[in-house]
C-alpha cells in the first residue's frame, strides 16, 4: 500500500525545494524585449526539480525574470542566483527586495501625478523624468538608486513597448508610448516580488561569474540576447555592449564547462531557419545537445505588420 506523505513530512525530511509554493503568485514587475511569458508553457517541461538532487537555480541573463518567477512561483529551492550585465535592472531588483516601502512611496507618488495630468500634456512630464533618470544613471552615489530603481520602473511602464534601449552616451532614449491608465504602482505584487526575492542572490556581472555558484545540483537557465534574424531586427541594445556571433559561441563554450560540472542546462535563442533553412549557426555550436524548436510570436523585422508565429529555439543538455 502506497502511503501519502503530508507536505510537513517531506518538509521534516529535507525535500522542502521541490514541493509546489501555494503563496501568492508574482509576476514580473517590467515589462522586457524577448520576454519569456509566452513561452512558459514550454519552458516548464525541462524544470528538474522534481529530481530531488536538483535544489538549486541560476538564470545569468535574467531580464524580465518571466521563468524565474514562475519557478519561484512554484518551487522552494535551496538557493537561487540572478545575474544581469544591466546595473539599472539589476539596481531595481535589489531596491525591490531591500526597499519595497520606499520605492511603493515614490511610485505611488508618480502615479498619482502622471495620471492627473490630461494625456495631451503628459509627453513634458514623461520628458523631464526621463531626463531625471538619465542624470541618475550618470550618478555613481548609492543614495540615489531607490530613485532610480522608481524612475526605471515608471519609464518601463509608460515608454514605447516597454523598451529598455540606451544610445552611445548610455542614456536612456525611448520614447513615451500611449496609454491611457498604466498601473505604474502595482503594489500588491511588488510586495509579493519582494517576498520572493528575500532568499535571491542578485548580481550585477556577466555570466560567466556565475560559476562559482553553479554545481551538479543546479538548473541553469540561459536567456541571451537573441541572434537577429535579419539586419533590420538587430537589437541588442539592453546595455551598452553588443552580443554578436563571437559572444555566442562563447557563451556556447562556458555551457560546455557547466555541462561537464553535471549542472541542468536550458537556453533559448532565436532559430536562423526562419529566414534561412541552410543557416546551423546554433546546430553546430550546440552540436552535443538537444535541440528543439518551438513557436513564438515575435517581431521578425522594424514592420509592425510583421509580428507573428515563428520558431525559436529550446537548446538542453538533457532529454525530457
Amino acid at each position: 500500500m502506497i502511503i501519502q506523505k503530508t507536505v510537513q513530512e517531506y518538509i521534516n525530511l529535507g525535500y522542502s525545494y521541490y514541493i509546489k509554493n501555494n503563496d501568492i503568485k508574482v509576476k514580473p514587475f517590467l515589462k522586457w524585449a524577448g520576454g519569456k511569458g509566452q513561452m512558459i508553457s514550454e519552458i516548464e517541461k525541462y524544470y528538474p526539480f522534481a529530481n530531488t538532487t536538483i535544489n538549486k537555480y541560476a538564470e545569468p541573463f535574467v531580464g524580465g525574470g518571466a521563468v524565474l518567477f514562475d519557478i519561484l512561483n512554484k518551487y522552494n529551492l535551496k538557493e537561487v542566483y540572478i545575474s544581469d550585465i544591466n546595473s539599472e535592472l539589476i539596481n531595481t531588483y535589489n531596491i525591490i527586495r531591500d526597499n519595497i516601502d520606499s520605492i511603493i512611496d515614490i511610485l505611488s507618488v508618480i502615479q498619482l501625478e502622471f495620471t492627473s495630468i490630461d494625456i495631451d500634456n503628459r509627453k513634458a512630464y514623461y520628458i523631464k523624468k526621463r531626463e531625471r533618470f538619465n542624470e541618475l544613471k550618470l550618478d555613481n552615489n548609492k543614495d540615489i538608486n531607490i530613485e532610480k530603481a522608481a524612475l526605471m520602473i515608471y519609464l518601463n511602464k509608460t515608454c514605447f513597448n516597454g523598451l529598455y534601449r540606451v544610445n552611445k552616451n548610455r542614456k536612456f532614449n525611448v520614447p513615451m508610448g500611449h496609454y491611457k491608465n498604466p498601473k505604474i504602482c502595482d503594489e500588491e505584487n511588488l510586495r509579493a516580488v519582494s517576498d520572493k526575492l528575500k532568499n535571491v542572490t542578485i548580481v550585477c556581472e556577466d555570466y560567466h561569474k556565475s560559476d562559482d555558484f553553479i554545481d551538479q545540483n543546479t538548473f541553469v537557465y540561459f536567456d541571451p540576447p537573441y541572434r537577429p534574424l535579419t539586419t533590420t531586427s538587430s537589437f541588442t541594445a539592453y546595455t551598452e555592449n553588443e552580443f554578436n556571433d563571437k559572444e555566442q559561441i562563447d557563451l556556447s563554450s562556458y555551457i560546455n564547462r557547466l555541462h561537464k560540472k553535471g549542472a541542468k542546462i536550458l537556453v533559448s535563442n532565436s532559430d536562423p531557419k526562419n529566414i534561412n533553412i541552410n543557416d546551423t549557426f546554433f546546430d553546430d555550436i550546440y552540436a552535443s545537445y538537444f535541440i528543439k524548436r518551438v513557436n513564438a510570436t515575435r517581431m521578425i523585422n522594424s514592420n509592425g505588420q510583421s509580428r507573428g508565429k515563428i520558431k525559436e529555439l529550446l537548446i538542453s543538455n538533457f532529454l525530457i
